[in-house]
């Protein structure tokens, strides 16, 4: 094989290994869907709301939120049909690996930064670990928590894996 021919062979290769490592970025950072599930579902296309009652349960990813009653509020149509906001309320709980957060209610903004404002006695567990406030905010991109009026309680050591 001459020098030219495995040249080429060599840019090729680079050219896709680079393509493939941008596809697999891209796939990273597609949204997942929010699967929601319950007992009963209410639309409203005028207000443009859709009311989830009894056991429900919205899972996306590794995180799953629980709560008595979901109201999901959406854009019109014409501007994509996005979610603008969930408001979650009664016994609300979320879940993300061992780091469960509590509360009477949670309310999920995607955006400007994806996150999830639980008010109404908060409490966040990581294993033996808990800590209270008035209100905790948890930016789900950043996995990073902002508690008002916090009171910490450690039991335990993080230990490194």
């Amino acid at each position: 094989m001459s020098i030219q021919r495995i040249s080429k062979l060599i840019v090729i290769l680079i050219f896709l290994v680079f393509i493939n490592s941008v596809i697999a970025e891209e796939k990273k950072e597609m949204a997942e869907p929010i699967v929601i599930t319950s007992k009963t579902l209410i639309n409203d296309s005028k207000a443009k709301t859709a009311t989830f009652e009894g056991n429900v349960v919205a899972k996306r990813g590794e995180v799953t939120l629980y709560a008595g009653k979901m109201i999901v509020y959406y854009e019109d149509e014409q501007k994509g049909g996005n979610i603008k906001m969930i408001e979650a309320i009664g016994n609300v709980k979320l879940i993300k690996a061992d780091r469960v957060i509590t509360s009477h209610k949670a309310t999920y903004y995607p955006e400007p930064e994806e996150r999830v404002v639980f008010t109404g006695e908060p409490r966040a567990t990581e294993g033996k670990n808990l800590v209270t406030g008035e209100k905790i905010t948890y930016f789900m991109k950043d996995d990073r928590s902002l508690v008002e009026k916090s009171k910490v309680y450690l039991k335990e050591k993080k230990t490194e894996k």
